[in-house]
């Protein structure tokens, strides 16, 4: 899946930040609900968030919410200060190998 529309605010300046989520997953018993992710994804519009913490803390919510066998979140945000972020977290179940 593809979340091209994702914002947080810079918890310094207030500034916005945007970013392209990717999110990868081999489900278990559940799956994500695509609007119910949307609606998740637009929570974090008005709160201030580092770009690692931010997608870790993404990561671990899905996890804990779908329980996959294996979960990968790319996040790749837009130039800040002439730096471009990209921050890959991930989760595998124990046990689990592709």
């Amino acid at each position: 899946m593809e979340l091209p529309e994702f914002t947080c605010l810079c918890p310094i300046t207030g500034q916005p930040d945007f970013a392209t989520l990717g999110l990868e997953y081999v489900p278990d018993a559940l799956c994500v609900e695509l609007k119910s992710l949307k609606l998740y994804i637009w929570s974090y519009r008005d709160e201030g968030a580092y770009h690692e913490a931010v997608t870790n803390r993404i990561l671990d919510d899905l996890v804990r919410a779908v329980r996959p066998r294996f979960m990968r979140l790319t996040a790749r945000f837009n130039v800040r200060g002439g730096i471009h972020t990209t921050v890959v977290a991930e989760h595998r179940k124990r046990g689990w190998r592709a």
